[in-house]
């Protein structure tokens, strides 16, 4: 059976989100967002070029078949974000968002208490609502019980590069949340994607770490393998860490014993 997963009354095969924003020209993106096999990709309705038509448009240079995921970047309100959303709604971007309520510009850090606000109200509305959250549990819990489709704790600061910083934070999430919980942010290359999937990770939505790359597209097949790869691993389940050796082989019945 396919390894699935949902968000609303969709299914996806893919594990790996990628985003539009930082790539060098519009045709670098297309051929990135081809290789990495994603089928959801993030767009930022604020800078949106709403003017723009044909090939001048970002959307168009999006692969076909491709579901937008709309996202609020670049809010610092409640209210902002509550607007934004529904703006990509009216643009026919439909009812997946992915919610960000920023509390600091320099660390670009969630304002939680204006997250779960702006979520509670969406939820209303009939979005299906992707919080990007700090790795708090509390906070995920109430994002959780606010009717949030998922929660989308960051590995490190947004385009920081720095990896997964607070796995045991993390891990704590999975562990509670009934709903599907995608790393969001600070992935820098394939080693922490999959490090991100081991620990539980339905999905994990990056842009910088592809995007910024010397070679995009080649980092976007490199992040879908890390992706694959730890999704296995999980799947497989690993070993115990031991402090000390423990033989591969038996160590009764060697010749000379």
């Amino acid at each position: 059976m396919a390894d699935t997963w949902t968000l609303g009354k969709q299914s996806f095969t893919s594990r790996l989100l990628v985003g539009t924003g930082k790539f060098p020209d519009f045709e670098t993106m297309r051929r990135a967002h081809l290789a990495s096999g994603a089928e959801i990709v993030t767009v930022a309705v604020r800078r949106l070029d709403l003017e723009a038509t044909g090939q001048a448009s970002l959307l168009e240079w999006i692969p076909k078949g491709m579901t937008l995921l709309p996202n609020t970047a670049a809010c610092f309100t409640a209210d902002e974000a509550i607007r934004t959303a529904r703006l990509g709604r009216e643009l026919g971007m439909g009812d997946l968002v992915k919610l960000e309520v920023i509390g600091d510009p320099r660390t670009l850090f969630p304002d939680v208490v204006g997250l779960v606000e702006a979520a509670k109200v969406l939820v209303k509305e009939g979005f299906i609502v992707l919080p990007y959250t700090n790795d708090d549990p509390v906070t995920a819990r109430r994002l959780e019980d606010a009717g949030c489709a998922a929660v989308m704790p960051l590995g490190a600061p947004i385009g920081s590069g720095l990896g997964i910083r607070n796995p045991y934070n993390l891990r704590i999430i999975m562990e509670a949340a009934k709903v599907p919980v995608l790393v969001d942010a600070g992935v820098g290359t394939a080693s922490d994607a999959a490090i991100a999937m081991e620990l539980g990770a339905v999905a994990v939505l990056m842009n910088t770490a592809i995007a910024g790359a010397k070679e995009p597209v080649l980092m976007a097949e490199a992040m879908r393998d890390g992706v694959a790869a730890g999704r296995k691993a999980f799947l497989a389940g690993r070993i115990p860490m031991k402090l000390h050796a423990a033989a591969s082989s038996p160590m009764t019945g060697l010749i000379g014993t």
